[in-house]
């Protein structure tokens, strides 16, 4: 725990100091007479600037909600969801990283009742996550398959990738806080260790299932079992 700590720390530091140096060099710009009177370059740079300040907020908002989880202070505000739509809706807030890696990605979005009983912002969070995560551990042009299926009165949602995948010993850490898979030669991977952590207790609280299925180097597959509504 004391080294998953260090290594999320570590990250942290990391994910931190990368938009705050940009940042810097940005507002410097900005100060140069010359740009001053650029009003395409000012308007460029103060982008750049809003942009990198988003990233360390999100980074904060996805701390701060583990430490809700583990204090307990945690409410889910349910009603009925369509996971169809759901899927759609988050893809399409992924379209431009999506397109940034080239991925391949299939939707066979086959549940005819779709519906359950779930939190938007967290149950959204948790499908974001699991996409962001395939298309991390999947190094260049990620092949990613979503489906949604129906199966004695239940919603069965899979997210499947053919990336690095992972060892069984991987697969028994993966919903730890802080744990990363290592990731040998795929360099892109950043992140604190948060995110299925985070998956794993939310899922748990609308009263679903997470099951993961993976090979090294063959790719890995998340199914969510939910009961419909």
């Amino acid at each position: 725990i004391s080294e998953m700590k260090t290594d999320f720390i570590n990250n942290m530091t990391h994910e931190f100091k990368t938009p705050v140096s940009t940042i810097m060099i940005a507002s410097e710009a900005l100060k140069d007479s010359e740009v001053a009177i650029d009003r395409n370059r000012i308007a460029r740079l103060a982008n750049i600037i809003y942009e990198e300040n988003e990233r360390p907020g999100s980074h904060i908002e996805r701390v701060l909600n583990i430490a809700r989880i583990d204090k307990n202070d945690f409410k889910l505000e349910k009603k009925p969801l369509d996971v169809n739509e759901m899927i759609s809706l988050v893809v399409d807030s992924m379209a431009l990283k999506l397109q940034k890696c080239e991925a391949d990605l299939i939707l066979e979005l086959d549940a005819d009742n779709a519906v359950i009983n779930a939190d938007e912002l967290h149950f959204s969070n948790v499908l974001y996550n699991l996409i962001d995560n395939a298309i991390k551990y999947s190094g260049d042009k990620p092949q990613i398959t979503i489906t949604s299926t129906n199966k004695n009165g239940h919603v069965i949602i899979k997210v499947a990738d053919k990336g690095i995948g992972m060892s069984r010993d991987q697969q028994s850490k993966i919903f730890e806080q802080f744990y990363r898979i290592p990731t040998g030669n795929v360099h892109n991977v950043k992140g604190f260790g948060l995110g299925l952590s985070y998956v794993n207790t939310v899922v748990k609280r609308l009263n679903g299932t997470i099951n993961v299925r993976s090979e090294k180097d063959k790719g890995s597959e998340f199914e969510l079992k939910f009961q419909g509504a």
